[in-house]
């Protein structure tokens, strides 16, 4: 035992300079914390343009000017001293922050590690004044030339703390940091004008004045433009609820992180996790799930409703009905991405042109026939319920089964000069109209239809061509119309005469335990028929239809239950874990890569996919089909 360590020492009031470096520990983390907080004051001040400088990362020198209103000659030496603020008086203030900056430490805090100096001037003074610190010492105000604004300058930040300093990463990485945060504070406040300078070179220079949309892709990147679709929601009622308007990116130009992804409560940069969870949960299904989409969201609230004291660098907050933030933003980004066309169109370099060939996706062209809600579906739905006349019942069981025998003949989306015979038969079925009706078809003339290799469909539309994977088409339509199944009851059943036995091991067991209610109201039931063995008595009936053996099926349920993949929901048969296994039934059921489907299928589909919601990606994320527009079709071939 350190016999010194264990000895009592005398209980004391910390220096004042050990006591500001403590707090800057807390606050200044690296120069990007520097940034922030006076780009936060900057604001506050009412500034319409700031200008932040750099050199070496901002180890050197970090200089925020702005032309805000100015701090007056006799509060300088308050505004560096610890725990002073114009921004809050009493504890009730604590409930109604509506300020950026509000802590009062950090101008004391940086000052505690670095050489700063603040030179300001009000509207009401003839000049400014400037005032200095070194290590936590203020000098004596002294008059100084200078504008209307504050001119805040941090040299050699960590000089007197050497072990904070050699915990900083590159001069690239600390500078790419910073300029993250300048990038957020432009975006959040798109009225304020903003310039970053590195080393002297001018990084960007946003112009005041500018709307949402427009200093959105200015940082983003302006060729995102078709690519990104506005959300708006508004639920602000006497001083509750809370408004919305955000740009959502399409899935096909979802990143691999979740840095494309800027959240701002009042004018806030923040993370938080409900707004993420419900960005998520909108892209659930168009979306890989190791990729995140590109959304910006600004929500506005009031400072009653959101609680911004939780962190020391308020990069966090806590809201006070975190239930109704998530119910809104889920439905706004939903109603937004089931709106717009989600077809990745390609773009192409015309032959013997310079520049890369590759295909790239993205045109993002206006919606023509935008999803149809699910009221359609299930109107659909209701369709085939109806007692079909004799000669149409066999078919009707065809196309939900997907049994090789004739496909259905009454009432489908055929194509043109499809005859009576439906095509070369040996078909696998789809989801469709059949008794005679056409519950979700209009009166626009079907297009021809072409299948690619057994795999792939080719079709046009008023844009161009459509090429569709038909595994992935189909596989979106099966999970859309299980799951409106699925909510109305349970799926249906059939029994097995004799279980079918299933090899489990012990953590498979425990895992069965957890998700048999979920599994039950998917129409499975199955249960321990042994120490390490599960007996399966009853399986869906359009998997069994579809050939979908319950052994493996089980199995692989089991085994993403045991390695954690299912979600954590599923022991209270939650939504998420629902989608999860019915994804895992459509993809099943689904027609395969090679499969060949007759001409009234293959009419059906493509008319399935203007009317099921998100069709445009399979419920894994992947797109199910991608569109070459006549504008590129003449690019190619040299007619533009």
């Amino acid at each position: 035992m350190n016999t010194a360590a264990s000895q009592r020492r005398a209980i004391k009031i910390l220096p004042t300079l050990v006591a500001n470096q403590i707090a800057a520990g807390e606050v200044v983390e690296r120069p990007a914390s520097v940034v922030k907080e006076l780009l936060e004051n900057a604001l506050d001040s009412g500034a319409t343009r700031i200008v932040v400088d750099l050199e070496q990362g901002g180890t050197e020198l970090i200089r925020v000017t702005d032309d805000g209103s100015g701090i007056p000659r006799d509060e300088l030496p308050l505004a560096v001293a610890p725990h002073a603020t114009s921004k809050i008086e009493h504890v009730d203030d604590l409930d109604r922050i509506g300020t950026l900056g509000f802590r009062g430490e950090a101008l004391a805090s940086i000052a505690a590690v670095s050489r700063l100096s603040i030179r300001s001037r009000t509207r009401d003074e003839a000049g400014a004044c400037v005032i200095s610190m070194e290590g936590g010492a203020a000098s004596p105000v002294q008059p100084a030339a200078g504008a209307v604004g504050t001119s805040v300058t941090v040299r050699n930040l960590f000089f007197n703390t050497p072990a904070r300093r050699k915990f900083l990463r590159t001069v690239g990485t600390e500078q790419e940091r910073c300029v993250e945060v300048v990038r957020h504070a432009a975006m959040a406040h798109p009225g304020v004008g903003l310039c970053m300078t590195a080393d002297g070179r001018t990084l960007f220079d946003y112009p005041p004045g500018q709307l949402p949309r427009d200093r959105a892709l200015a940082i983003l990147g302006k060729e995102l433009s078709g690519q990104l679709i506005e959300v708006h929601a508004d639920e602000f009622d006497d001083s509750r609820g809370l408004a919305l308007w955000g740009l959502a990116g399409h899935p096909s130009i979802a990143r691999g992180t979740n840095k494309h992804q800027s959240i701002f409560i009042n004018g806030r940069p923040v993370r938080d996790r409900t707004v993420q969870h419900a960005i998520a949960e909108a892209y659930r299904g168009l979306i890989e799930p190791s990729r995140y989409p590109t959304v910006v969201l600004m929500l506005e609230m009031s400072a009653q409703g959101v609680d911004v004291n939780v962190h020391p660098q308020k990069t966090e907050v806590r809201f006070r009905d975190g239930s109704l933030v998530h119910s809104v933003v889920l439905r706004a980004l939903r109603e937004a991405l089931r709106r717009a066309d989600l077809t990745p169109s390609i773009n192409v370099q015309r032959p013997g042109s310079t520049g890369p060939g590759a295909a790239l996706p993205g045109s993002g062209l206006p919606p023509l026939v935008p999803a149809t809600s699910g009221a359609s579906l299930e109107r659909f739905v209701d369709s085939l319920r109806r007692p079909p006349e004799p000669v149409q019942a066999q078919a009707l069981r065809d196309a939900l089964a997907g049994t090789q025998g004739e496909p259905a003949q009454h009432g489908v989306a055929g194509m043109e000069g499809s005859g009576g015979d439906g095509g070369d038969g040996g078909g696998v079925g789809v989801v469709g109209g059949v008794g005679g009706e056409r519950p979700l078809l209009d009166a626009r003339p079907p297009s021809r239809v072409l299948q690619v290799h057994n795999s792939y469909l080719v079709t046009q539309d008023d844009q161009g061509v459509v090429i569709i994977d038909q595994h992935a088409l189909h596989e979106r339509v099966m999970f859309e119309y299980l799951l409106l199944r699925v909510t109305q009851g349970e799926l249906e059943r059939q029994r097995l005469l004799a279980p079918a036995m299933v090899p489990a091991t012990k953590r498979q067991m425990e895992c069965l335990a957890t998700i048999a209610p979920l599994l039950t109201k998917l129409g499975i039931e199955a249960e321990a028929a042994g120490p390490e063995m599960v007996g399966v008595h009853a399986f869906p009936t359009f998997l069994f239809d579809r050939g979908v053996d319950p052994v493996e099926f089980v199995q692989e349920v089991l085994e993403r239950a045991e390695r954690g993949a299912m979600p954590r929901d599923a022991a209270t048969g939650g939504e998420e874990a629902m989608r999860d296994v019915l994804d895992m039934m459509a993809c099943k059921a689904a027609v395969k890569a090679g499969d060949r489907m007759s001409e009234v299928e293959l009419g059906e589909l493509v008319q399935l996919r203007e009317r099921v919601e998100r069709a445009s990606n399979c419920p894994h994320g992947r797109p199910t089909s991608i569109r070459l527009t006549i504008r590129e079709l003449e690019r190619l071939f040299g007619r533009s």
